[in-house]
């Protein structure tokens, strides 16, 4: 696969911090956003992640509803802790 997802901001969309869960708003550089929902404890972990429906799928066209982004979760769960995303989103 040729696409990579590259993060330039995420914002927190919102949070359970009693039970550890939060969910994320994530832009990538090609204009695509997505929503990526994460479980705290006992360490960050992605539980799911889709494409929010305002620009088509860059990876297959589709305009409607795919499962393409949960191909690059390892991508994007490198990006989140390695570049300090979900410590800022919390921060704000």
């Amino acid at each position: 696969m040729s696409y990579r997802p590259n993060i330039t901001n995420v914002t927190k969309a919102s949070s359970n911090d009693k039970e550890g869960l939060y969910e994320f708003i994530i832009k990538l550089a090609d204009g695509t956003e997505c929503r990526a929902f994460y479980h705290r404890f006992p360490e960050w972990k992605m539980t799911n992640i889709s494409r929010l429906l305002k620009t088509p799928c860059p990876i297959c066209r589709k305009d409607f509803i795919c499962k393409c982004m949960e191909a690059f979760t390892a991508d994007f769960e490198g990006q989140m802790i390695g570049e300090q995303w979900i410590e800022k989103a919390i921060a704000e």
